[in-house]
């Protein structure tokens, strides 16, 4: 069978798209694979250039006949784009979409991005010669240039910047003395680098490690000098030190003259997390997040890719960093959502660091207080390589948590938003002066219906989440499309208290402040950060002590160190029950342990007050407890029961089209494909309606496939892209593939 390749002659963002294809010839078939760089004839001339495979196929998009051959494969080349677009060529298998949108995530192309350059100007006239100009601009009276070359006989090599900025001489003038060759103009190229205001901090001695956290990199240190690279995973408990881990499993690698990349949530990446690096690596250090300008960013890439720096921080598109020699990928806080991309290609950054890890010889490490379930299973069943940290690194005591039932607030007569035990706890906070966080998790407070005298939520009998309530008085599940008219009472107490949770941040912050008048809050939400820098000023003020209670959304609860803190309210734990997704449990459970964590981190001990109408559901009690191991072992019951991730495997596809019948004749036909199929332990949830079904006048339509094996599921996934291209409406209509999605929408 014939083989052609796909291949880009260039890397930029202008050739990415044009792609153009060769013959492989029969001695190359067995060797060759995308990511690798080839020699092809090119032109009218047949030039032989350069060029990078992208993929691999049987079929040919032009005249055979005119297709010329691969001259041959370039073993010798070692470039970073090599294994950066086998990368994007795994991507590209696993999550879909095209060639192309797989590129475009993972190489650091430049798009219009200019560079910053440093002149400098060198005096090229003998000393007498200068002071004979010199004295004739003075008689001539012409000030700049006697400026100019005053400045220029003292210091005969001086930066353009200080010559046009500080002694006020034009670019103008500089020309003419270069025209005359008086001087001389070197550019040089600088990079921009995001950190340089930190200065020559002195640099932080190496934290003594505690019994358990030596253990772990005594492990990791023997491992890598054999060579073995794995995968481990870091449980923790909330400030057990996993940071001081990673930085001596990283003193090892760097040690060995490789580099390593650390991703962080976006919202964790503080001032505060990136010192902690810098005092210990200083200027191996680079940091890149979504408020660096392109330019910035694009530096970033260039400085890894020279060899200038050897540690790079940042969130998940910071995976993709163009290292030569990597060596150790650190994904610290691995729960987080914020890892899986919303875009296509749909990726996991754990998944992908794995992939990127195994093509280089390097490890991964994970480390969570909460891992994701799926996470933890795979450590469990010998897949990663497990380490438990039990215990705090100053051995400060976790945070006493008491576990406030609003049903009984309620039948005292408190409808308040704070409970009794609350307003007490933090009027003693206040008189104590020690500080308090109020948090409200807003995940969940659009769409469900809770009984507010009962706890219960209203869910689908059928896939064991809530229903959503819709403007149309209906509630909805948005998993099968279950749908029955809004309840008016309570189908387990009769109770009419029946609705959705309505205070908000800004609700709170007006009751503290009623309820406290002495008070000094402080507001973490959406409305409070939109300027670039807001976030880091409000928790700035709040550790320097100028506030005594901070309220916010789940911003304010990850991996921040207060020691002042002593209190968090957590004001309405089961909001985030509500949502309609079978991830519901281990979501709340995650924020309330990270919630309760914040407490308790200095010297005096803390508290928390977790207040729930669901004070008996599992992931509120283990989170109380602080106790993983019995949460966990609730909640991969019921993910085994209901053949959810990671018990099974699930792949969510999203057809879109701005002809709402066109949208759902082609789910209905993909719908009908897999049921004909009749493949054998495959579950089909839908077609269905998301939570949002009509965006910008765009019809949304879905489809759940449910099967043990992932790989079976992405063959599902190729059959049905080439089911869909034999449409003629094809492109009246957009299909998105995501496997194990984050979120449901």
């Amino acid at each position: 069978m014939a083989l052609y390749a796909n291949v880009v002659i260039d890397i930029s963002i202008q050739k990415l798209d044009r792609t153009f294809q060769y013959r492989v010839p029969k001695e190359m078939m067995q060797s060759i694979a995308p990511g690798m760089c080839v020699q092809v004839p090119f032109g009218k001339g047949d030039i032989l250039k350069k060029a990078y495979v992208l993929e691999l196929t049987n079929e040919a998009t032009y005249d055979e006949s005119k297709l010329k051959c691969i001259s041959a494969i370039l073993t010798d080349e070692v470039a970073i784009e090599n294994h950066l677009i086998s990368l994007a060529a795994w991507m590209r298998k696993y999550y879909g979409g095209t060639m192309n949108q797989a590129l475009k995530t993972v190489l650091p192309i430049k798009s219009k991005v200019k560079e910053n350059q440093q002149k400098t100007i060198h005096l090229k006239m003998r000393q007498d010669e200068a002071l004979h100009f010199l004295k004739e601009f003075k008689r001539k009276h012409q000030n700049a240039k006697a400026r100019l070359l005053e400045a220029l006989i003292e210091n005969p090599t001086l930066p353009q910047e200080f010559l046009t900025q500080k002694l006020n001489i034009s670019g103008q003038t500089i020309r003419s003395f270069e025209t005359k060759n008086y001087i001389e103009i070197e550019t040089s190229r600088v990079y921009r680098d995001p950190i340089q205001a930190f200065g020559d901090l002195p640099m932080a001695k190496p934290f003594v490690l505690n019994e358990q956290q030596q253990k772990i990199v005594d492990e990791f240190v023997a491992d890598y000098k054999r060579q073995e690279f794995k995968t481990y995973l870091i449980h923790g408990v909330t400030g057990s030190g996993k940071t001081e881990v990673y930085m001596g499993m990283i003193d090892e690698v760097l040690a060995n003259g490789r580099q390593v990349i650390v991703l962080i949530p976006e919202i964790a990446l503080t001032y505060q997390t990136v010192m902690r690096f810098y005092r210990r690596y200083g200027k191996k250090v680079s940091i890149l997040n979504s408020k660096m300008s392109a330019g910035e960013r694009y530096d970033q890439y260039e400085r890894a890719k020279a060899g200038e720096v050897s540690l790079i921080i940042g969130p998940r598109s910071a995976l993709f960093i163009p290292f030569q020699n990597l060596g150790l990928i650190v994904i610290d806080e691995e729960h987080e959502s914020s890892y899986k991309s919303e875009t296509v290609p749909r990726y996991h950054a754990r998944e992908t660091a794995i992939a990127r890890a195994k093509m280089v010889g390097g490890s991964v490490v994970l480390g969570s207080a909460t891992p994701s379930v799926e996470s933890y299973y795979l450590a469990k069943t010998g897949q990663y390589k497990l380490f438990e940290l039990t215990m705090r690194a100053k051995n400060q005591p976790l945070p006493q948590t008491r576990i406030v039932d609003l049903r009984e607030e309620l039948k005292k007569g408190n409808k308040h938003i704070f409970s009794d035990d609350l307003q007490q706890a933090i009027a003693q906070r206040l008189k104590r002066h020690e500080q308090t966080i109020l948090f409200l998790n807003r995940r969940g407070m659009v769409g469900f219906v809770s009984c507010r005298s009962c706890g219960e939520i209203i869910k689908c009998p059928h896939c064991d989440v809530s229903l959503s309530q819709h403007n149309n008085g209906k509630l909805i599940c948005h998993y099968c499309g279950y749908t029955i008219p809004m309840v008016k009472k309570c189908p387990v107490c009769s109770s009419p208290y029946i609705g959705g949770f309505k205070a908000g941040t800004q609700k709170i912050e007006e009751e503290i402040k009623r309820l406290y008048p002495q008070a000094r809050v402080l507001r973490m939400d959406a409305d409070t950060t939109r300027k670039k820098h807001d976030y880091e000023k409000i928790l700035s003020a709040f550790s320097n002590e100028e506030a005594d209670i901070l309220i916010g959304t789940q911003m304010i609860v990850k991996g921040h160190d207060f020691p002042k803190v002593t209190l968090v309210g957590v004001i309405a734990a089961d909001l985030s029950l509500g949502v309609s997704d079978y991830r519901a449990g281990e979501r709340t459970f995650q924020l309330l342990v990270q919630a309760v964590g914040r407490a308790g981190r200095g010297e005096a001990p803390g508290e928390a007050i977790i207040q729930t109408y669901q004070p008996e559901h599992y992931s509120i009690l283990a989170a109380a407890q602080q106790d993983y191991t019995a949460y966990y072992e609730k909640e991969i019951g019921y993910r085994i029961l209901m053949d959810y991730p990671p018990a099974s495997n699930l792949l969510f596809v999203l057809v879109t089209s701005k002809n709402e019948a066109l949208a759902q004749a082609e789910i209905t036909r993909m719908y009908r494909a897999v049921i004909n199929s009749k493949i054998e332990g495959l579950g089909v949830i839908g077609p269905a309606e998301p939570s949002v079904a009509k965006i910008n006048d765009v019809y949304r339509k879905v489809l759940y496939l449910k099967h043990e094996d992932l790989d079976f599921l992405v063959k599902i996934k190729d059959a049905l892209e080439k089911l869909t291209k034999q449409d003629v409406q094809y492109k009246n209509i957009m299909i998105q593939y995501d496997f194990n999605p984050m979120n449901f929408g």
